[in-house]
């Protein structure tokens, strides 16, 4: 009896270690598992992100609120005659503000971009200091005015101001547009043509602003 009961005891420690391998392993923790899954993911959205804002062009900075306005001229309205050659001709009064940070000087252009023979010149100023804001009417029609600027030659060969004198029929329009410079050019007053002027402020624009009237005849 006792040979069979060792035996079976036997038999026993023989089949438990066969039992321990065949239970089921344990479930694994599926947690980090999910916890990295999720970190790969926000890297693959941060790096999306990256990829899309390197594919934005950039930024500039944003536009100078330099305006310029007159009280006697409406954008895209008609002129005044009184600014024209049909009347005293007298260049008209401006008025600007929000010149950027920097501003060392201004110079005015006045033009007719729909001159038949192209783009016609109507007003050359510059050299005007930089705490100006504003200009009188009927600014004198010499090379420099003491106090305010220099003025060089229009498309008539004239100096200074000469207002819109269009050709009967189509309307045509005068654009006054302001520079805010990082310095004045340095150019003789009188004899300075368009060209020379824009020469000039090359490269030194800081802003600018531009007013644009009609008038037709």
């Amino acid at each position: 009896m006792r040979h069979s009961v060792r035996a079976l005891a036997l038999l026993g420690l023989a089949l438990a270690p066969a039992c321990k391998e065949d239970a089921p392993s344990p479930t694994p923790d599926l947690a980090p598992a999910r916890e990295a899954s999720a970190a790969d993911r926000a890297a693959v959205e941060r790096s999306a992100g990256d990829r899309a804002a390197a594919d934005q062009p950039l930024k500039r900075e944003a536009a100078s609120p330099l305006a310029l306005s007159s009280s006697s001229l409406v954008e895209g309205q008609p002129a005044d005659k009184r600014h024209t050659c049909d009347g005293a001709d007298l260049s008209p009064p401006l008025a600007w503000s929000g010149a950027p940070a920097g501003t060392a000087s201004f110079a005015l252009l006045v033009d007719d971009p729909d001159a038949p023979s192209g783009t016609f010149t109507h007003w050359l100023l510059w050299a005007l200091a930089s705490t100006r804001t504003s200009l009188p009417e009927g600014v004198a029609k010499d090379p420099e005015v003491a106090g305010l600027g220099r003025q060089g030659l229009n498309g008539f060969g004239k100096v200074g101001y000469s207002g819109p004198c269009p050709p009967a029929g189509a309307l045509h329009h005068y654009r006054f547009t302001l520079y805010a410079l990082s310095a004045a050019p340095d150019l003789p007053a009188g004899t300075t043509k368009r060209s020379e002027l824009e020469a000039a402020i090359a490269g030194k624009i800081l802003a600018q602003a531009t007013l644009t009237a009609t008038y037709t005849r």
